[in-house]
């Protein structure tokens, strides 16, 4: 479905951002903006403003930022036609749905077609595995002890050890080349056409909705890979799906279990823990944490207890953490995962182990431990500073006092020593973060320093433009919409200038042009450079005129390099001298 344009901007007016989001983040008003703590990334000094002027929030500190439809979208995990009917009732709009444009129609036919693609696919492995010629598949899954209902339930297939049992059954249904190709369950090569997926058990992916977006596939026998999964699709994105989501969300219990691969959330599921849940063949990524945030505060990590699991869990944890949730850390020893603890332990045990589950911080700090050889003075002097340096993490001085309490009683070590251990730490640890990021921006300059600071200056020109407008008038004839080079700042450049020209300066208007969270995320940066305080009205000119003659000479200097004919160069050189005369007065 689709609304136009004018129902979406009403119902955005409709809706002020600061009450809207005053319902979830504890908001106090500094001069014209109104500040709280980001609930998208765990911060303790707020950084997370709201501006009724501009009808927008941004986030210093993650760089999240949007109006009142990507607020809603990122906190509740809601699609945009979610939030728009949210926003109406709130306001008392009523929506009416407006004709779609042939490219939009194009595209949701495309999605539909696709999601109908993955449908009948997995009814086809679905089929293929309670048949006869399934049967080496459900010896599989009887042997990992699922029962039918959980194989229905997860609607588990098979598929077959032809290489093109499915696209011929595809094509029977009448799907040409062209959408099989955008599937992702079909290869094309020049020896032929074959399936993505063959010999292999097969476990659909769904969405929120229950609908088939994707498929993991685990090989029968020794063939590597053993697992594969569906690549990118239009309806299908790893970093934004969580594999056994669809059922985890609707659960009863307070907390997400996370769990490496697609069986141990299936033996979890049988055992009756619902609320566990998977990452899809990919690393735990700061995206899932956003998502899980959506439907709880506290999650349970299960990754498997060998090295590689650990090393796992001690990538995700600080994601998980930094995502704002409460981590806790399963003990599955002496069994590998969740899947073979349920099975020679049973149910009741595993909850046990979740009753003890250890804070993910000392899990973090045993970890660590184990790295060094404790026997050895110089090696526990090393522990202990590497400790203290930890607990430097935790900015809340009371916090980090619980925690130092915490660690001295788990780790014997003498309280009094790790307190003045951790003040000495800290009186280097900002120099050493700080050293850090100048490394990194040193670093960052070395490989596209010139292209950042082209960035920052368009960045820069176009906050300083909606912050104050009469700016327009005065630099309207040295730069255009189109010396925004960069294709998403040109986008955001034509609707702003038009704008200006027109006296309706609306930024979160903007926004709603941008379909994908990233967009909508970069497009808000956009409006938010940090500018100057209080400085002179001479030192607000000169950095100015330094901005202009950056973002212009840079569009000059790539409009030189791709022009074809002697009129295009001339009018270049004489834009490059008229520069050199440029001075705009703001008085």
């Amino acid at each position: 479905m689709r609304y136009s344009d004018e129902i979406i901007e009403e119902i955005r007016e409709k809706n002020d951002i600061v009450d809207v989001i005053s319902q979830h983040v504890q908001l106090k008003k500094k001069g014209n903006t109104y500040f709280g703590l980001c609930p998208f990334h765990n911060e303790k000094s707020p950084s997370f403003g709201v501006s009724p002027g501009k009808q927008m929030y941004y986030c210093f500190g993650c760089g999240e930022g949007g109006n009142v439809y990507t607020f809603l979208m990122r906190y509740e995990n809601d699609t945009f036609q979610e939030a728009v009917k949210i926003l109406a009732d709130r306001a008392g709009v009523e929506l009416k749905e407006a004709e779609l444009t042939e490219e939009e129609k194009r595209n949701n036919n495309i999605k539909a077609t696709l999601l109908q693609i993955n449908k009948e696919a997995a009814m086809f492995f679905y089929h293929q595995l309670m048949s006869e010629r399934g049967k080496e598949g459900m010896e599989y899954f009887k042997k990992r002890g699922l029962t039918d209902e959980t194989i229905k339930k997860f609607g588990l297939g098979y598929a077959l050890k032809y290489s093109n049992s499915l696209y011929t059954y595809l094509r029977s249904k009448g799907y040409n080349d062209e959408i099989l190709k955008q599937s992702g369950l079909v290869k094309y090569s020049e020896k032929g056409v074959y399936d993505a997926f063959w010999n292999r058990v097969m476990y659909p992916i769904m969405d929120n909705s229950n609908r088939v977006i994707g498929f993991g596939g685990r090989v029968l026998g020794d063939a590597k890979p053993k697992y594969i999964n569906s690549p990118e699709t239009k309806i299908f994105d790893k970093s934004r799906n969580l594999y056994g989501l669809n059922i985890a969300r609707t659960s009863r219990k307070n907390s997400f279990i996370i769990c490496e691969g697609y069986m141990d959330v299936i033996a979890l599921h049988q055992a009756g823990f619902d609320n566990a849940v998977a990452a899809l063949g990919t690393a735990f990524t700061s995206k899932h944490a956003s998502i899980i945030k959506r439907y709880t505060d506290n999650v349970l990590v299960t990754f498997d207890s060998d090295g590689a699991g650990v090393k796992a869990a001690l990538r995700a944890i600080p994601m998980l953490r930094s995502g704002g949730l409460s981590v806790k850390v399963i003990n599955m020893r002496p069994y590998k995962d969740p899947d073979e603890f349920i099975k020679n332990l049973g149910a009741e045990e595993f909850e046990k182990r979740i009753d003890e589950a250890e804070n993910s911080f000392i899990y973090e700090i045993r970890r660590l431990q184990e790295t060094f050889d404790l026997n050895n003075p110089d090696e526990t002097a090393r522990f202990y500073n590497e400790v203290a340096l930890r607990l430097l993490v935790f900015e809340d001085e009371i916090e980090r006092n619980i925690y130092i309490d915490s660690v001295c009683r788990e780790f014997i070590i003498p309280k009094e020593s790790m307190e003045k251990l951790v003040y000495k730490r800290s009186l280097t640890y900002n120099s050493h973060v700080e050293e850090n990021i100048d490394n990194n921006r040193k670093r960052d300059r070395d490989i596209s320093g010139k292209d950042d600071g082209i960035k920052q200056s368009q960045k820069i020109l176009l906050t300083w433009l909606i912050e104050d407008e009469s700016i327009y008038d005065k630099i309207k004839d040295y730069i255009s919409e189109e010396d925004f080079v960069e294709p998403l700042y040109n986008k955001v450049a034509h609707m702003l200038f038009t704008q200006l020209r027109e006296g309706k300066v609306n930024p979160a208007m903007i926004i709603n042009h941008f379909e994908t969270e990233e967009e909508q995320k970069e497009a808000a940066g956009l409006f938010h450079a940090r500018l100057n305080g209080e400085i002179s009205v001479q030192e607000r000119e000169k950095a100015l005129n330094e901005t202009i003659m950056c973002v212009k000479k840079n569009s000059l200097d790539y409009e030189s390099r791709n022009a074809t004919d002697a009129d295009t160069l001339q009018r270049i050189i004489r834009e490059k001298a008229k520069l050199q005369n440029m001075h705009i007065k703001l008085l």
